[in-house]
């Protein structure tokens, strides 16, 4: 081969001078790499997504590429590259890669924008008188079953409000010396469990109103509960935790002492392999089910500087947990349990008294009671995980001090010692149901009776 024709196809050459005709046969097509911006379609491939914190964003992307990479403007099929032709034929494919381009670039930005500025609910979509509640820090006398049904104790009276119709039942009342002290749904809603005052723990048939058994084992106010398939766990100001299977004739399956002082809230993971327990030493502790003994944990956390009231695992990262601080810290702290790290803290200036996570979008709420500054009885709501406000929401007079969410993840429902129960349609979608907002407006003046 002459030095020519080795010139004509060198690497060297192709670069130089990329549009150069050679005399390749004539069914032989080389692509014209000059007429397509490489780098420009990278970066609108990579860049621009990663300012995106909607999840569904990448796939909707991935879509309109794809249409806009199988039809020209006018519907018809176009191939991909473009090839050296007719100066009128590059001049039409260069105005559909702008088109293309400039279109995307819309789609990117609206999808961002809908992302970071989505609409939220100005005020709540209902609110229920709570007469009685207590204005107690460190209780948990609110919970929403699998049932749709609401339980919340109301000083000695335990109530129960189905969401469905809106009817109030009155399940318990106890002594005026004693009340209820923390309150949970069982997994499949049949049961529910609560705790009292004077140590007593008792589960309820949520169907028939009648109290099924009784169990032992606390000498102290039990404020924190949660259920594990058939296990109930029990946290007491006895400093204890106690694991009952409820199907036995001897409940107490296991004891655990590590907690030094009050246990003040206890959560399973989805799974139910992991627990983790907050106390009013300020620490977080976390237990492998099949390991639980008072010196087996797998982690445990010294970060908070207050008590440890909330605690809620990530719905999408079974590994993640969200804690909240008392009012000398006032921190959501984000930690990853399996290596036993903090991924991120976010100091919110007030006591945290609740934390929801969102389902449908990445996004963690926080419900907020004492504050030296404008923090107090705020709603907030943070994107995850770079934890920048949302939002927030100035409508209880007092202190929140319980949250949690409808079974379908749409609903928050709080509850301040302003002695209301405010309902925020703010995880989902706005609702566009006319004669559903007419419903909701109507009840918001039935104020006549406990959650009424």
């Amino acid at each position: 081969m002459s030095k020519l024709q080795s010139d004509r196809y060198s690497p060297t050459r192709l670069i130089t001078n990329p549009t150069t005709q050679y005399d390749f046969p004539g069914d032989r097509f080389i692509p014209n790499r000059s007429l397509m911006d490489l780098d420009q379609a990278h970066s609108l491939l990579t860049s621009r997504i990663k300012k995106s914190c909607n999840p569904t964003f990448n796939e909707e992307y991935r879509q309109k590429v794809e249409e806009k990479l199988s039809l020209d403007s006018e519907g018809r099929p176009f191939r991909m590259l473009v090839f050296r032709g007719s100066p009128k034929s590059s001049r039409r494919s260069i105005r559909l890669i702008d088109e293309m381009r400039r279109e995307e670039l819309e789609a990117v930005d609206n999808s961002t924008k809908q992302s970071l500025f989505r609409r939220l609910p100005k005020k709540e979509s209902r609110i229920l008188d709570a007469p009685n509640i207590v204005n107690d820090f460190y209780l948990s006398i609110m919970d929403w079953g699998r049932n749709n049904i609401l339980a919340v104790a109301l000083g000695s009276e335990l109530y129960l409000w189905k969401s469905e119709n809106g009817k109030v039942q009155r399940l318990l009342q106890v002594g005026a010396h004693d009340y209820p002290s923390s309150v949970s749904w069982s997994e499949d809603a049949k049961t529910l469990a609560v705790g009292y005052m004077h140590s007593n723990l008792q589960l309820w048939d949520a169907e028939t109103s009648k109290l099924i058994r009784s169990l032992e084992g606390h000498s102290g106010r039990v404020a924190a509960t949660g259920w594990n398939g058939h296990t109930l766990t029990s946290g007491s100001q006895d400093k204890s935790i106690i694991n009952h299977d409820v199907r036995s004739p001897n409940n107490l399956t296991s004891r655990i002492q590590a907690h030094t002082e009050e246990v003040c809230s206890l959560k399973w993971s989805s799974r139910g392999n992991v627990l983790a327990s907050g106390g009013n030493e300020n620490r977080i502790y976390i237990w492998e089910s099949s390991k639980m003994s008072s010196s087996n944990f797998l982690h445990r956390f010294d970060d908070h500087s207050a008590a440890v009231k909330t605690l809620a695992w990530c719905p999408y990262q079974s590994d993640v947990l969200a804690s909240g601080g008392g009012t000398k810290d006032g921190c959501i702290k984000i930690w990853n349990t399996q290596k036993g790290t903090c991924i991120s803290s976010k100091d919110t200036k007030a006591q945290i008294c609740g934390l929801e996570w969102n389902r449908h979008h990445k996004e963690i709420m926080s419900g907020h009671g004492f504050s030296a500054s404008e923090h107090r009885n705020l709603l907030c709501l943070w994107r995850y995980p770079c934890m920048t406000k949302v939002g927030e929401f100035r409508r209880h007079t007092s202190r929140i001090l319980h949250l949690c969410q409808s079974p379908d993840g749409l609903t928050v429902a709080s509850a301040g010692a302003d002695e209301t129960l405010r309902f925020w349609d703010v995880f989902g979608p706005p609702s566009t149901d006319n004669s559903r907002i007419s419903e909701l407006e109507g009840l918001l003046s039935l104020k006549t009776s406990p959650l009424r």
